[in-house]
């Protein structure tokens, strides 16, 4: 299927509109057109930014600078500015009078134009190369080309990786469904860093280098870097990159563990800060704002604040009041949006985090654009960015044999975000609301709004919801959670999200189709119309506030410890646990919050719902726990390990 990109010439001088249309449509006719460039024409204010929102084909903006008489280059400045904040990723070009004009437009809006035409020289076949050029660009994938290019040079493979391009696995009678399944071109761009010319992940300074820049320029990051072992391993690198060991940082007790894990690297002292919770749905929300203002005024001595916006279950921080108090008190943000990587392309879900002021983003490309599993994106924006100190870390955590798919894949997805995200996005909300009214409509199930999500202590702090994530309440249908997973995947061929003991969790991508939208609506509808009486719905025990710790998590988790049961003799709390330190993350899941890290001292609260959850909870895993003989045990720290590491007690 060709492209469209549509060129969108605003201009209230009619007569030189049709003009500048027909010379553009003639040269559309005689020149080479592969984006498919069309062009069209709109009046300038209200009606130029809803033709915007409505036609997500429109890929760059063509603006008259005599716009409205009398007002010189203000009025082209101020629609250049609106149609940058709404969608950045168009291409725009002002149409000059003169080269003073040039001047004004520079001063006030040269981060939204690309570029400029005079007016009196109206050269439609020139126009045509440049616009189509800028586009050519900002479509370009360097990578995926540059990988595309070498596996039709039919090269043969005498190097890495074994299978040969799949030539082991070819025609044999015990693999060859391998080949076949997974396809001769994923084989054959299988490659390894012994081809120069795809450069070097690394150390990047060809095609890779070019792709990380065009998705810098994309997502509105000063430098942007590809991750191919996931965003997991991007936390753990920003982690040892901004900390040191000592150095403290405040994060989210809620954030993803690889934080955790990334906090047990570097050495740092972690504030941890509770969650707030909404025992209802059995759901975990963002840090109060209260908490978190409190929490620099308390440690002027932090490093690092690390937030996740937005949550697994779509809500979302107000960030910049959060990163303008950190940054007045100079601490670094870092922002985990592993689930909202898509809301640069849509202003319903903007500002972005890098658009808040955070220094660094980490976003799983994987999870909510079109790459592979595992390709991630590392963004930054921090002034005082310490790329070789950055390289060093990333080094040492990613592979020396990345996976070459992976990274065409990020490069692909940047380019469908860019040039047609806007468009997907947009029929993705129609397709999430459409599917909110339907289910709700079902009489068994309903769809949470915010109001129903949020906790009692962050409902006045500006929170917002991801639409595009419908967490159902399930509490109506009879089912439970397991039950309805097993119903929807075994009968109706459906798998969702996640779950929780009262709800499940679907979520809408750029694949989302009406025509799943309609199957998942009528497994639904089959399901409510079967009118099982209500469940009662269970809780699960209220999640223990954080302790302290005793030492650096680092300390505790490299000593050997030892091991005490969970339970005592009498299949209770063991009481021998109360008082000792932690070694390990102990992660229930669900909520996936963790109860314990290395170093925190443990309490009675602590090992009773441990206790509770195994007892009552059949589908919760509790990560970290030691199985031996038909018994849970913890790992913690021995009195005498104890005893000789340096005291860190926390300040909370």
């Amino acid at each position: 299927m060709a492209p469209i990109s549509r060129v969108l010439l605003v201009s209230d001088d009619t007569l030189w509109q049709t003009e500048v249309l027909a010379a553009l449509d003639e040269a559309a006719m005689h020149l080479p057109n592969p984006l498919g460039l069309c062009f069209a024409g709109a009046p300038p204010g209200e009606a130029a930014m809803t033709t915007l929102a409505r036609d997500g084909e429109i890929q760059a903006v063509l603006i008259d600078n005599r716009l409205a008489e009398g007002q010189g280059a203000q009025a082209a400045v101020e629609l250049a500015n609106r149609i940058n904040a709404f969608r950045p990723e168009l291409s725009l070009y002002v149409m000059l009078v003169d080269a003073d004009e040039k001047a004004v437009i520079q001063a006030l809006a040269s981060h939204a134009v690309d570029g400029y035409f005079y007016r009196d020289e109206l050269d439609g076949h020139d126009w045509f190369r440049i616009v189509a050029a800028e586009l050519a660009d900002k479509s370009a994938t360097p990578f995926y080309d540059a990988l595309k290019h070498y596996v039709n040079m039919a090269k043969d493979s005498w190097h890495t990786p074994g299978h040969a391009g799949g030539d082991s696995l070819k025609g044999s009678p015990w693999v060859g469904d391998f080949y076949d399944f997974v396809g001769e071109n994923m084989l054959r761009a299988d490659l390894s860093v012994s081809v120069p010319m795809l450069d070097s992940l690394l150390h990047p300074i060809g095609v890779i280098s070019a792709a990380q820049a065009l998705a810098a320029k994309a997502f509105g990051a000063r430098q942007t870097f590809f991750a191919t072992n996931g965003t997991s391993t991007a936390n753990k690198v920003i982690c040892q990159t901004l900390l040191t060991p000592g150095d403290t940082l405040l994060l989210d007790r809620n954030c993803h563990k690889s934080v955790h894990h990334g906090v047990i690297l570097s050495g740092a002292r972690p504030v941890y800060l509770d969650s707030s919770l909404n025992p209802r749905y059995g759901l975990f929300g963002p840090v109060a704002k209260a908490t978190l203002f409190d929490a620099i005024e308390r440690h002027p001595e932090a490093k690092v604040l690390i937030l996740t916006s937005c949550t697994y279950d779509g809500l979302r921080y107000d960030l910049a009041p959060i990163i303008e108090q950190a940054h007045r008190h100079g601490i670094k943000v870092v922002v985990d949006e592993a689930w909202y990587g898509f809301a640069r392309f849509h202003p319903a879900f903007r500002p972005t985090a890098l658009e808040s002021g955070a220094d660094y983003v980490t976003q799983s490309t994987h999870k909510i654009l079109s790459a592979f599993s595992q390709a991630s994106m590392v963004h930054v924006n921090d002034p005082a960015f310490d790329a070789h100190l950055f390289r060093e870390n990333f080094n040492m955590h990613t592979s020396t044999s990345p996976q070459y798919g992976l990274i065409a894949s990020l490069d692909v997805a940047r380019k469908q975000a860019v040039m047609e995200g806007y468009r997907l996005l947009d029929r993705t909300l129609r397709l999430a609301e459409e599917l909110r009214v339907k289910i709700n409509a079902t009489g068994a199930f309903r769809v949470l709004d915010l109001i129903d999500l949020l906790p009692e202590e962050v409902r006045q702090d500006g929170i917002l919801l991801d639409p595009t994530k419908l967490t159902v309440d399930i509490s109506a249908s009879g089912y439970s959670a397991d039950e309805l997973q097993r119903e929807l995947f075994e009968h109706f061929n459906i798998q969702v999200e996640k779950s929780t003991f009262s709800t499940i969790t679907l979520l809408l991508t750029l694949g989302t189709t009406r025509s799943k939208v309609s199957r998942l609506h009528d497994a639904m509808l089959r399901l409510a119309k079967q009118q099982r009486p209500p469940r009662q719905v269970g809780r699960l025990p209220e999640l223990p506030r954080f302790t302290q710790l005793a030492c650096l998590p680092r300390d505790a988790f490299y000593e050997g410890g030892e091991r005490i049961p969970l339970l005592d003799e009498e299949g209770r709390p063991n009481p021998a646990l109360i008082g000792r330190v932690a070694c390990d993350q102990i992660v229930p899941y669900p909520p996936g919050i963790p109860v314990l890290v290395p170093g925190q001292i443990i309490d009675d609260a602590i090992i009773t719902y441990l206790c509770r959850l195994l007892k009552a909870q059949k589908g919760v895993d509790i990560h970290g726990l030691i199985e031996k003989d038909a018994e849970y045990h913890l790992r913690v720290l021995r009195n005498d390990e104890l005893a000789a590491l340096p005291k860190r007690r926390s300040n909370d």
